[in-house]
């Protein structure tokens, strides 16, 4: 988990992250998504949200089981949603995740 927590922070510093729920959307409606994280904590609500934009944009969708503090305390901001929006930093976290 400390992995993806730098690496997180890393492509935050790199401004390759959307934070949120309407910049990710927002990311994945320009096309700019390559991949959207889920806190563990999120709302059954927002999970559903997110799986309608994925599809819609044909967005690969990690449901992490980081909760938004943890997130918050390595991005700087405490959010639910990440849209990753660059190939390279993309492919690293899927790789972590996995």
């Amino acid at each position: 988990m400390d992995k993806i927590l730098n690496f997180l922070g890393i492509a935050r510093r790199a401004g390759k992250l959307s934070l949120g729920f309407d910049a990710a959307e927002e990311s994945v409606n320009k096309k700019k998504s390559k991949l959207l994280i889920l806190a563990c904590d999120v709302s059954e609500r927002t999970r559903k949200s997110v799986e309608k934009i994925s599809e819609k944009g044909n967005i690969k969708t990690v449901f992490s089981e980081i909760p938004m503090e943890k997130i918050g305390n390595a991005i700087g901001k405490s959010v639910g949603i990440i849209s990753v929006n660059d190939e390279g930093f993309a492919k690293r976290l899927e790789e972590l995740f996995a």
